[in-house]
């Protein structure tokens, strides 16, 4: 029985689910598809990279989509497991664990004991005051890297080696580079799990999203015994009730990162990182028995049965989920070759010999990866007529190229002797010199003057 009791450890899985969504954050900024970041808010270039696919300014249209998918995932994910992000993949635990664990206490040795989050450092002692000179110097390069990590997101990797060479003309990369450098840094080694607890906003929603079937870190009270009342009051260090298992130990108190004692039940400040449920393995191993403290649900400990993993609440949100993703795609599907802006400028003008001219501003932009010749022409009406530009023109990849576009008439459109005759358009501009066809289709308006007018 103990050998199985020690294989419900966790701390070897959650240690995997740091590195692996370590290298997953590290990653995804060099990933392409199609010369397209995975994910990429880049606000010097105007664009949103999805999936290898970019998306200009204009096409901006899916970000409430991303914004009401990653909300609906949080919801679900904390209505299912709790806040199983904050102890397994959040980077402030990941960092902390860093700087707490390997470099405070298995390198330096400035902690004497992992299992003992309770005791601060001995500050005192001139050796240690260099060992925390020496842990906030490594960290400090390791904030620094973390914090180009982040950058990358916004400011795509290539682009951020060639502008830090030039920190006189991208002064303000520099100010939000060091910026979140420090941030993190005054995070992770001075606000510590207290970030966790008072200023991270996810604590408080957690608890409108919870339910008794939510899983999460529980200490099972039934076999382990009542160590607090209903009111919070601790009762004793350990249960007095006839056959409670729990020791007394407190191991699972002094390992917590965040300093509480899981036998209250659930609190805001527990992230489920199970610091608490390896620790009580470890001592009631020793005694032959299960451990008291496991990721389970309350309703799952009252009744002694299995988790409800599929209930109202989740199945909701998958439908939710569901829904909004296929919105998605359907959206990004619609992605267009070329960007163009249309708008009109004075009314319109005629001429001697009668003819009617309408005057617009054209913006193009050529979103693709190299250069076109671009030109345009008036759909479904042939009476209407380019008179500038006369020729195609090259737009740069990546570029826009505004175009003063001037079309006429010599027919007559009017359809009313008092008023103006307001005549549909459709606009197909294309890249003259494409093998593939690259071609945006866009409606406008020609305004004829009244018949009286041209006399």
């Amino acid at each position: 029985m103990v050998e199985n009791v020690k294989e419900r450890l966790y701390f070897k899985r959650r240690y995997v689910m740091y590195g692996i969504t370590t290298i997953l954050l590290f990653c995804i900024p060099f990933i392409k598809i199609n010369g397209n970041q995975i994910f990429l808010l880049s606000f010097d270039r105007k664009q949103l990279h999805l999936l290898g696919v970019a998306f200009d300014m204009q096409e901006l249209y899916l970000m409430p989509f991303l914004l009401i998918l990653m909300f609906l995932a949080i919801f679900f994910m904390t209505t299912l497991a709790g806040r199983v992000w904050c102890g397994w993949a959040c980077p402030q635990t990941i960092f902390r664990v860093l700087y707490r664990d390997l470099l405070e206490t298995k390198i330096l040795g400035l902690r004497k004991r992992m299992e003992n989050r309770q005791l601060e450092p001995d500050m005192s002692l001139g050796s240690n005051k260099v060992k925390k000179v020496i842990s906030l110097v490594i960290f400090a390069c390791l904030a620094l890297v973390a914090a180009s990590n982040l950058m990358w997101y916004f400011v795509p990797p290539e682009d951020f080696f060639n502008y830090i060479q030039n920190p006189l003309e991208h002064k303000y990369l520099f100010i939000f580079w060091l910026g979140f450098t420090i941030a993190l840094i005054a995070i992770v080694v001075f606000i510590k799990e207290n970030f966790c607890i008072y200023m991270c906003p996810y604590s408080r929603v957690q608890s409108v999203l919870y339910d008794n079937d939510t899983i999460m870190t529980v200490y099972d009270y039934k076999r382990g015994g009542e160590v607090f009342d209903a009111k919070g009051i601790k009762l004793w260090k350990k249960p007095e009730a006839l056959n409670a298992e729990c020791t007394g130990c407190e191991a699972c108190v002094k390992i917590c990162p965040t300093h509480i004692d899981i036998r209250k039940g659930m609190q805001l400040e527990c992230i489920n990182c199970l610091e608490c449920s390896d620790a009580c393995t470890k001592v009631m191993g020793k005694l032959g028995k299960m451990t008291l403290i496991s990721w389970t649900s309350p309703q799952s400990i009252e009744d002694r049965q299995k988790v409800r993993y599929m209930r109202f609440k989740t199945i909701g949100y998958i439908v939710a989920m569901v829904v909004v993703f296929s919105g998605l795609l359907m959206m990004s599907s619609k992605k267009e070759d070329m960007l163009l802006n249309i708008n009109r400028q004075e009314l319109y003008t005629i001429r001697d010999n009668g003819r009617v001219e309408n005057s617009y501003v054209f913006l193009f932009q050529n979103t693709q990866k190299q250069a076109y010749d671009f030109y345009f022409e008036v759909q479904n009406n042939a009476e209407i007529q380019i008179k500038r530009p006369s020729k195609p023109f090259r737009i740069e990849a990546g570029e826009k190229s505004k175009q003063v576009v001037v079309l006429y008439t010599e027919a007559n459109l009017a359809k009313d002797a008092q008023k103006d005759t307001h005549i549909p358009l459709e606009i197909r501009a294309y890249a003259v010199d494409s093998q593939e066809p690259i071609e945006v289709f866009r409606k406008s308006v020609f305004i004829y003057p009244p018949n009286k007018s041209l006399h």
